[in-house]
């Protein structure tokens, strides 16, 4: 079964709230040693997020003389942020969240699209409830591999295929999964690589599978003794099957 966003997320967050000064919000960073601080409001629902990226306008800012007449919008915004006092007025907002059902590939495919190293995980009341970081989702890939094979042939190949375990040579080195063996239809085949790659753990897939029936094969008429006739399947000594 693949891991929740809820299985991996650190719960101790450390939050701060919209009228929080400068000086407070680089206190709690370097205190809890963190780069960012959820920002929440009076009812605890979160707001937006103040990063250390917010905070270095100022620190630039102070080694510039005067503001240039003509400037882009990315000078603007570090501008405003080096001229902000308070976690409101330093945050970046809307916060990009993430709910605690999630898989870690939803977390994954977030961060990357977004561009962002952590999510804070918030419940149905967009309340801070904890926080998944880079590290927390690659965790994973520490499975000892005599765990990730025991879910592939108990939960993929067994339970959710319905395959003879004995048919299938399952192991597992550094969280590649190597499968040989013989499978009935070589259209399982794409469904099994594509589960097994979706167990917590999986680096990548070595298939060496090989098929009785090709059953990928669009031909669904041939000719025979009796006229043209449906055609079944198709094995792979490239025989013809008809009923």
């Amino acid at each position: 079964m693949s891991r929740r966003v809820q299985d991996v997320m650190t719960e101790k967050v450390v939050v701060v709230g919209e009228d929080a000064p400068f000086k407070e919000i680089v206190r709690l960073m370097d205190e809890h040693r963190v780069s960012a601080l959820p920002v929440v409001d009076g009812a605890e629902r979160i707001v937006g997020v103040v990063s250390e990226a917010d905070l270095l306008p100022k620190e630039g800012e102070q080694a510039e003389e005067g503001h240039h007449i003509f400037e882009g919008r990315r000078r603007r915004v570090a501008r405003a942020k080096a001229e902000a006092l308070t976690a409101g007025e330093l945050m970046s907002a809307p916060a990009i969240t993430i709910g605690p059902r999630a898989t870690l590939a939803e977390a994954a495919r977030t961060m990357s699209d977004r561009r962002v190293k952590r999510l804070p995980v918030v419940d149905e009341e967009r309340r801070v409830i904890g926080i998944a970081s880079r590290a927390d989702l690659l965790r994973v890939f520490l499975r000892p591999d005599g765990e990730i094979r025991e879910e592939v042939v108990r939960d993929v190949i067994e339970h959710a295929l319905w395959i003879d375990p004995g048919s299938i040579r399952v192991d597992v080195r550094e969280g590649v999964v190597s499968l040989e063996g013989r499978i009935e239809q070589r259209s399982l085949i794409a469904v099994l690589v594509r589960l097994v790659m979706s167990v917590d753990g999986v680096v990548g897939v070595d298939e060496r599978l090989a098929f009785e029936i090709d059953d990928t094969q669009s031909r669904p008429w041939v000719a025979g003794p009796w006229g043209i006739v449906p055609e079944t399947l198709h094995p792979r000594d490239g025989s013809l099957r008809t009923p």
